[in-house]
């Protein structure tokens, strides 16, 4: 039994097609605007934290 021939796509709609591919590439996060960024003061001597678990997590 022969195998079927692969298909073939033309594209016609450069535009279009275009904008598809930046569609696809685009990624939406979305943050909780009551997480806090910034790390709270060390207790402890010694260099401090920048960030939070949370943002660091994320």
């Amino acid at each position: 039994m022969p195998e079927p021939a692969d298909t073939r796509y033309r594209t016609t709609n450069w535009s279009d097609y275009n904008a598809s591919l930046k569609r696809r590439g685009s990624l939406s996060v979305w943050f909780d605007p009551e997480m806090s960024w910034q790390a709270e003061r060390a207790v402890k001597r010694g260099h401090p934290e920048t960030f939070s678990d949370s943002a660091i997590q994320t």
